[in-house]
């Protein structure tokens, strides 16, 4: 992004993720857009952060080790009504979008999201929605995505990952020996 957004009279920012090189480099980024950026890994961190001094912006990843980013979301609402919430995860789906919207999130962003769609969502006017992502990702690479976290949540496991997701187990593993598309 090239021009310097406007975000109004409070530039403050919580980014919570527990990706630690996603969130150094996001809040880096945001940083630079004119944002004052608070970092928190857990939700404990996060309610610490909302019950010191609620921000005025979050960007809220849904699952973390220490429970879901929903919670946060929901104490942040309770603070400040007037905080804008996007919600970041690396698994979209639309259950996890309503009920995020629900607990009071602006928007709902799958990763990989760079700075500049982050800022939109941010930034968006609350009744039109943001412009569509410029390089947004491919169906087959959604896919691959999806496969790629049922099979860690199956510990590895190819033939429990195959059931789960109703496939042939041969026909997976030919997927999953695949490099990722783009």
């Amino acid at each position: 992004m090239t021009d310097i957004p406007i975000i109004g009279p409070d530039p403050s920012l919580l980014l919570v993720d527990d990706d630690d090189i996603f969130l150094n480099r996001l809040a880096r980024a945001m940083e630079k857009r004119g944002f004052q950026v608070s970092r928190a890994a857990t939700v404990a961190e996060a309610r610490d952060i909302v019950a010191a001094k609620p921000p005025a912006f979050a960007v809220v990843d849904l699952r973390l080790e220490d429970g879901n980013g929903l919670d946060v979301v929901d104490a942040l609402r309770e603070a400040r009504e007037d905080a804008r919430i996007i919600v970041l995860t690396g698994y979209g789906a639309i259950a996890t979008a309503v009920a995020a919207v629900k607990m009071g999130a602006s928007d709902y962003l799958s990763k990989p999201a760079d700075a500049d769609e982050v800022t939109r969502a941010l930034l968006s006017n609350a009744e039109s929605l943001p412009p569509p992502p410029d390089t947004p990702m491919s169906a087959d690479r959604v896919r691959w995505e999806h496969i790629q976290r049922v099979y860690e949540q199956c510990e590895r496991n190819v033939s429990e990952t195959a059931r789960r997701l109703h496939m042939h187990r041969r026909t997976l593993q030919r997927i999953l020996a695949k490099r990722s598309p783009r």
